[in-house]
């Protein structure tokens, strides 16, 4: 009956502003059980793919992939899940650079790049979500800082999965041990490796003074030789731990528009008659796009000026009849 209800209210949200889109993806997140009660969090989670689910009558299909690519809108969650459990069993941090994804399995890194300023961060999906129409990832608060988009609550984003690290980490957490922190290891550009010297999760790094810590000043950040490494800048992170300072990547980006995309054929002339039908709303066009060796043509309406446009046009669509319509940037 909660879980009812819950879709109900959820199906009523207009998610035109960052507060509507954290609130949906935050009770969505409750209805499934990854942030109240149940058993207490572990530090580390666990590898983790999952069955099938459904949320607001749409159903996603969790898979293990290693080529995933991306884009659409991120938007970010804090300080409402401070400390409460993922979908992969950890304690949620505000100030870790994690993220939930519908499908991907848990851990995986993936490099997430603000497609309007350019500036790129890898983050480590343990959590589900998020659940609000037209968003394709939720990344963690320190995330969304570095991303610049922190202050607006949402960014255009292409998402990529890093192949070999993300398998790197699925052996490890598999195995039983902790993937906590590697992905500021990604951010360094610093191998990740589950080798026999060091204890698994804790690597010995050089500080800023040049000197090796093997003592209270480890870093959890992968499990690596120390010698390999060399002197990188330290913070501390809010539960006493010292950490190296994520790097920012900045990568040349093209200009994007975004669209609603109301469906995919493969035959044209049903894409030219929902092109036809949804003109009634606003500018609609058909592409061709090649995939698996098949031709698809799919009906895109737009482009729509911000998020918050977009957010209004995808509402339009459905109330049309095409449920499955989804925000892309392209």
């Amino acid at each position: 009956m909660l879980l009812r209800r819950f879709l109900c209210v959820l199906a009523l949200l207009v998610l035109s502003g960052c507060t509507e889109v954290q609130f949906a993806s935050h009770v969505a997140k409750n209805a499934m059980g990854t942030t109240s009660s149940g058993p207490a969090p572990t530090q580390q989670g666990t590898f983790k793919v999952g069955k099938p689910y459904s949320v607001a009558g749409k159903t996603y299909y969790p898979k293990e992939s290693y080529d995933h690519v991306e884009t659409g809108i991120a938007s970010w969650y804090g300080p409402g899940f401070q400390g409460k459990r993922t979908a992969s069993g950890e304690r949620f941090d505000t100030k870790e650079l994690t993220a939930a994804h519908r499908t991907l399995q848990m851990p995986s890194l993936v490099r997430v790049t603000n497609l309007d300023n350019g500036r790129s961060v890898v983050v480590r999906v343990n959590d589900r979500g998020p659940f609000a129409r037209g968003r394709v990832i939720d990344v963690s608060q320190r995330a969304a800082e570095l991303l610049g988009f922190i202050g607006h609550g949402t960014a255009k984003v292409k998402l990529e999965v890093l192949a070999e690290e993300s398998q790197q980490i699925a052996a490890m957490a598999k195995r039983g041990e902790s993937t906590k922190g590697v992905e500021l290891a990604a951010n360094q550009g610093r191998p990740i490796d589950s080798g026999s010297t060091t204890t698994p999760g804790v690597i010995t790094v050089a500080s800023s003074d040049g000197i090796m810590h093997d003592g209270p000043g480890n870093l959890i950040v992968g499990s690596v030789a120390a010698e390999a490494l060399a002197p990188v800048p330290l913070h501390q992170s809010s539960d006493g731990r010292v950490m190296p300072d994520p790097v920012v990547t900045h990568v040349p980006v093209a200009p994007t528009n975004i669209y609603v995309q109301a469906g995919a054929f493969t035959v044209p002339d049903n894409a030219n008659r929902l092109a036809a039908q949804l003109g009634q709303i606003a500018a609609t066009s058909v592409h061709q796009a090649f995939i698996d060796g098949k031709t698809f043509y799919r009906v895109r309406v737009g482009p729509a000026p911000t998020v918050e446009a977009a957010d209004r046009l995808l509402a339009q669509v459905v109330a049309a009849g095409q449920d499955k319509a989804i925000i892309i940037v392209d």
